[in-house]
């Protein structure tokens, strides 16, 4: 009987052509199963039962054999830019929708400075014109408001915007407060205001005037009395021709002196007496306006 030990004459061979002993294939074997196992089982914890991330997390572990590695999905960043507002910008923000948001408009009651800011670094930008409609956004500060000028934004000194358009003197005209009367126009209208001021600065030597009152055309507070000496006609006379020559400017309705009535389009007619100088208008010239 052939020795039991005697090997095989069919040899196990090696990749490089050596003869491998019973012993080194019992231990080849479990070391070829561990290293076969290796990837699956890295693959399972970090995928959580799935596929591995990709050959090159795993080290390598991926063989042309197993086929390609899984594609890596595309990362994406987390780390949104933010814009940091700054107090320009808001700013500029803020101003931008009080220009889109303005649509009320107001008068300029006088020639007023255009500044750039509310502020005292504010550039001046020029100038607007006693009776311009302006539209306004409504925002005021330091003493300013804010209005709209070629759809810019600019500040003019706060107080010196109206809802009803003011008047504005004419050449040889007047809106300055009248100092015969110590500022005040005796309850008048628009229209007689603007012929009492205008009487008050061409004829600084009349001291007295009458406005608004309980008797006839003075109970509206349309019409003025210009109080003159009886003997004074050339002063009398004076006033007659300033209204007459501002009729259309002032407005007027009707002059009264010396016992006769002017009116548009009819002229001068003569009145009925009275009874006194005053109801004659003898020591006053009477001037009323629409």
């Amino acid at each position: 009987m052939a020795d039991s030990h005697q090997r095989s004459p069919i040899a196990r061979m090696n990749p490089f052509g050596r003869r491998i002993s019973g012993r080194a294939v019992k231990i080849a074997a479990p070391l070829a199963l561990v290293a076969t196992l290796a990837p699956v089982g890295i693959g399972v914890v970090a995928g959580g039962g799935g596929v591995a991330p990709a050959s090159a997390d795993l080290g390598g572990a991926f063989s042309a054999a197993s086929g390609p590695a899984p594609s890596r999905a595309p990362q994406v960043s987390r780390s949104v830019p933010r814009v940091a507002w700054t107090k320009d910008e808001l700013a500029r923000q803020a101003t931008a929708r009080a220009v889109r948001n303005a649509h009320v408009r107001l008068w300029t009651t006088d020639d007023l400075t255009l500044w750039s800011l509310p502020g005292d670094q504010a550039e001046k930008l020029g100038t607007v014109k006693a009776a311009t409609s302006v539209l306004v956004t409504g925002r005021e500060r330091f003493g300013r408001v804010e209005i709209l000028r070629d759809r810019q934004p600019r500040w003019v000194k706060e107080g010196n915007l109206s809802a009803t358009k003011p008047i504005v003197a004419a050449g040889g005209l007047s809106m300055a407060p009248c100092a015969a009367t110590g500022g005040s126009d005796l309850g008048l209208t628009r229209d007689a205001t603007y012929t009492l001021r205008s009487l008050c600065a061409a004829f600084p030597q009349i001291s007295t005037y009458g406005g608004r009152d309980g008797h006839g055309e003075h109970v509206d507070g349309s019409s003025i009395d210009a109080m003159i000496d009886p003997s004074n006609t050339t002063l009398g006379y004076a006033v007659v021709d300033f209204l007459l020559a501002h009729a259309s400017e002032l407005n007027l309705n009707d002059i009264i002196y010396r016992q006769r009535i002017w009116q548009p389009g009819v002229g001068w007619k003569p009145m009925s007496d009275r009874g006194s100088i005053t109801a004659n208008h003898y020591d006053h010239v009477h001037v009323r306006t629409n």
